[in-house]
């Protein structure tokens, strides 16, 4: 039996090497990079020791010879070109390359039409990865990840103005594009992009940073080639920008040109790059060591320098790895590795480009499922792709500072982590692990300059040309601002502050000032604003108020005047008469207080009245006792005393509303007599609003738009006035054509008041706001270092007093200002003490019917208990009960109950039920001795 099964087994497997088809002895593969580069350099040594070790894995494409074809692009896409087209004549299953992005471009469409694997281990162009190449296989981390570990960086630091220096080329532009994503998300931004073409010379490149460094930022960052990259710092080592105050960092490039050439040191100390991430390992050690020793033999000299391997070349190690791993399990699979002419492809009639000879990979489809299938551990990591974004995952970076003779890992940016001095950690699956999102941290930076505080990353453009700084042209209160003859043509309160503001800057400012208006009247404020938004003026100083609709379109620095809106009107004083002590309260609430005085003594009576013998006696006695305590309760000086707890209850409570009462009359009462009293048809905002008296409005001033948007006031109502027409118009009033209240803005009507006695500010300020100088986008940039600057300055100013100085230089506090500006304020109205009398009111309503049911209770135990019989009783007696209505009787009854003593009714009730426990004791009696007591009745009887 036994045997029966082995012959099964073996002629299984005997059939299954039949059905598959042999392995080829041999696979090529080809590769495309510039030999002579950095990246090129120690990418070919990479596949050379790729292609050995994979051969001598006997567990890797067992017994297939893996070969490779190097071509050499020159850096040129043209070049690429033609040396892919060679590669392809010569029938390679997969291309390992090209590194540059503009010639992947390029040949990305070679493969896609020859359906062959492109696997490139430095384009990182994020363009690449469109679906627009789907053969186009990435085996590094593209720029969109480094970019925004480089946004990270300068968000970090505070930073948020960036110049971007690159090469003009596909990879320049997609990685700067994918930094200005990555900005944006920082709230940060690139201000300037100084690009320059490839292969520009050190006189080109010096022309580009003189133009950058006429810009504000000092931030720049250099996305470029090695070469040219190098060139950049080279000119910049020249032109001093590579002094304090300057914020250079560079991509990945840096890193790699650091690995090959330690001469460039001097020229970049202080720089920040970054370099793709690679965990320690044996197999990476054991490779750099063997890189090394390749180095070494290919120059023919065994002591000579060599550079180390950098990141480019691991990633060119593996993707040689994984295209071999892809190639075994193609096989594997029973993959035929067959070409096939394309009819699409020939040669034009006398052409010797021989395109005829290009043929289709026909299994190529097949190859690249298995390439994204990859899942192995190389020299770079977990090698393996996201199935959504065909990226490698686990994206993470060094980043390093340049310093000395070397370089200094100062932390790591990781896209599940950010910036962290924690080398990444990261689970197979490229999940990270729980807990790992953890404050942005960087050890301590050696700036350009070798500084270690970061730098302002800007400073005010050098280009020659001073801000551009629009002024209002007043022609009223020239105190703020207006024209003037000195050298600057403008002077004035908000002038001073804005150069004393500026001569607190750190760095010079130079301004040029520019009148708005006519000179005729005051011009319009919101024009001034657009006009900078417009770019027409590059800031504005003045007295411009910060309001809503002006922010959405201009930046504003720190408020230096507090100012809101406030109502004017003409006020008469009134003088105090022999009736003044009646006005703290309308008679409204002088009469809801009387009466509730009443009502409550009358309360606290009832109440009492069976428990407290002061409130008992004539009739005539009672009302005088419930006048006096009521009233006297407003004095504290009722001499009753309150026994009872509900009487006590309702007193406690009514104390406190007289406490509050008293208080309240007494503070009215004493303004009234000490505070001199105006008399005004307008009290505040309501009661502006509620009329349809005209309203007028400062020239060139928001309230216009403020009362007609916010506050709903039609325009007819709202008339334009210059500043000097306010008296006038004010005392001719509504009914002469003036108006009956005039709304602007506090700063202007303190101005105003101070030489204007006969008006006064009625109501509270309405608004809260300011004035502030203003900028626009790209003079004080948003967010720009200058407008905070500013800010500090002017929060400066007032802290030292300077602010105060300059505002009494200008603003003569007038004739007016001992003068108090308060109008009276309103009676004391019911609307004011509601609550309080609701709740005394409760109060006494809860008592009454405690007491009231308390009274039915004992009145029903009473009534029950006999107590309208005997003549002795409370109560009339049964004949003159008989002779009136029961419903008469029992209401008689019921008050004369109530006006009985606590005390007698609990005595009565007590001796009722004591006689009723005595007639059932007797009754029980006679029962028991009835025929005994019977007897000697019956024999008695007839003598």
């Amino acid at each position: 039996m036994a045997r029966h099964r082995l012959l099964r087994v073996l002629c299984l497997c005997s059939a299954l090497a039949v059905a598959l088809p042999a392995r080829p002895p041999s696979v090529t593969i080809g590769a495309l990079f510039t030999f002579d580069s950095v990246i090129g350099s120690s990418a070919a040594t990479a596949i050379r020791l790729a292609v050995d070790d994979i051969n001598r894995d006997a567990t890797l494409l067992r017994g297939t010879n893996l070969s490779v074809l190097m071509q050499d692009t020159k850096c040129s896409g043209f070049v690429g070109t033609i040396q892919a087209l060679e590669l392809m004549e010569k029938q390679v299953v997969a291309v390992v390359g090209p590194q540059s992005s503009g010639i992947a471009h390029v040949v990305s469409h070679v493969v896609n039409q020859l359906r062959v694997p492109l696997v490139s281990f430095a384009a990182t162009d994020p363009a690449l990865t469109s679906t627009q190449y789907p053969f186009f296989v990435r085996a590094a981390h593209d720029d969109a990840f480094q970019m925004a570990a480089v946004a990270d960086i300068v968000a970090h630091f505070g930073w948020r103005e960036v110049t971007a220096v690159y090469v003009d080329n596909d990879y320049g532009r997609g990685g700067v594009d994918a930094l200005g994503d990555a900005l944006e998300a920082a709230r940060a931004r690139i201000t300037y992009k100084a690009a320059f073409p490839p292969g520009a010379d050190r006189a080109a490149l010096g022309d580009l940073l003189v133009r950058a460094n006429m810009m504000e930022s000092r931030v720049f960052v250099v996305h470029a080639g090695p070469d040219s990259g190098l060139d950049i710092f080279a000119v910049a080592h020249t032109l001093n920008m590579m002094d304090s105050g300057y914020v250079w960092i560079a991509t990945e490039w840096l890193a790699a040109a650091i690995d090959d050439d330690k001469e460039s040191m001097g020229r970049i100390q202080g720089v920040l790059t970054l370099r793709q991430y690679t965990p320690d390992s044996d197999a990476k050690r054991s490779l750099e060591t063997r890189f090394i020793a390749a180095s070494r033999q290919s120059r023919n000299n065994a002591t000579a320098e060599a550079g180390s391997m950098n990141a480019y070349g691991l990633f060119a190690y593996d993707s040689v790895w994984m295209a071999a791993r892809a190639i075994d399990q193609f096989l594997g699979d029973g993959g035929n590795i067959s070409f096939s002419a394309d009819p699409s492809i020939h040669d034009a009639s006398g052409s010797a480009l021989r395109l005829s000879s290009l043929r289709v990979f026909d299994q190529g489809e097949q190859l690249l499922r298995k390439v994204m299938l990859a899942n192995f551990t190389g020299v770079t990591g977990q090698v393996r792709f996201d199935a959504g974004s065909r990226a490698l995952i686990n994206p993470a970076y060094e980043v390093l500072n340049v310093g000395g003779t070397g370089v200094r890992r100062v932390g790591y940016w990781s896209n599940y982590t950010r910036l962290s001095v924690a080398a990444p950690r990261l689970l197979f699956d490229g999940r990270a692990p729980n807990g790992t999102q953890q404050k942005q941290k960087l050890y301590s930076v050696i700036w350009p300059g070798d500084t270690t505080s970061p730098p302002r990353g800007w400073v005010f453009p050098n280009n020659g040309r001073p801000l551009q700084i629009g002024v209002p042209y007043r022609t009223t209160y020239k105190q703020f601002v207006s024209k003037d003859s000195g050298p600057d043509g403008v002077s004035g309160y908000c002038i001073d502050v804005f150069k004393a503001a500026v001569a607190l800057l750190p760095y010079p400012v130079p301004v040029s000032f520019i009148l708005f208006g006519d000179g005729v009247k005051n011009p319009s404020y919101s024009e001034l604003v657009q006009r900078v938004a417009d770019n027409y003026f590059d800031a504005a100083v003045g007295d411009i108020s910060i309001v809503t609709n002006r922010t959405r379109v201009v930046d504003f620095t720190q408020p230096y005047v507090e100012s809101g809106l406030v109502i004017v009107s003409p006020v008469k004083a009134t003088s105090s008469n022999e009736w003044a002590f009646l006005k703290p309260f309308t008679p409204g609430m002088w009469a809801v207080t009387g009466a509730f005085f009443l009502f409550v003594g009358a309360v606290v009576w009832i109440l009492e009245h069976r428990f407290n013998p002061e409130f008992r006696g004539s009739p005539r006695k009672q009302m005088v006792t419930i006048f006096w305590f009521s009233f006297s309760t407003m004095f504290f000086a009722h001499r009753e005393n309150t026994v009872s707890t509900l009487g006590r209850f309702v007193l406690l409570i009514w104390l406190f509303v007289v406490l509050i009462i008293n208080s309240s009359y007494t503070a009215s009462l004493t303004s009234i007599l000490t505070v001199q009293q105006l008399s005004t048809g307008i009290q505040g905002l309501d009661s502006l609003l509620s009329s349809n008296d005209p309203i007028g409005y400062q020239v060139g001033s928001f309230a216009r738009s403020y009362m007609m948007e916010e506050l709903g006031v039609p325009a007819s109502r709202l008339r334009e006035l210059a500043i000097d027409e306010y008296a006038d118009s004010l005392q001719r009033g509504p009914g002469n054509g003036g108006v009956a209240a005039i709304v602007d803005e506090l700063a202007y009507v303190e101005l105003f008041l101070s030489t204007n006695c006969q008006f006064r500010t009625v109501g509270q300020e309405f608004t809260k706001s300011g004035w502030g100088f203003v900028s626009r986008s790209g003079a004080f940039q948003r967010d720009s270092p200058l407008a905070v600057d500013l800010s500090t300055a002017i929060l400066t100013l007032s802290e030292n007093g300077d602010l105060q100085r300059i505002h009494d230089k200008w603003l003569n506090p007038g004739t007016c200002s001992s003068q108090s500006t308060d109008v009276g304020a309103d009676r004391l109205n019911l609307s004011s003490f509601w609550g309080l009398f609701l709740i005394s009111g409760v109060a006494c309503f809860v008592a009454l019917l405690i007491y009231f049911a308390r009274i039915l209770c004992q009145f029903c135990e009473y009534h029950d208990g006999g107590g309208n019989e005997g003549e002795g009783g409370v109560f009339p007696d049964p004949e003159r009960s008989l002779r009136r209505p029961a419903r008469l009787s029992s209401i008689r009854d019921l008050m004369s109950f109530v006006d009985m003593k606590e005390a007698e009714v609990k005595r009565a009730i007590r001796s009722r039920s004591g006689e009723r426990r005595l007639d059932r004791s007797m009754g029980g009696s006679s029962i028991s001795e009835g025929p005994s007591l019977s007897r000697p009745s019956s024999i008695m009887s007839p003598v």
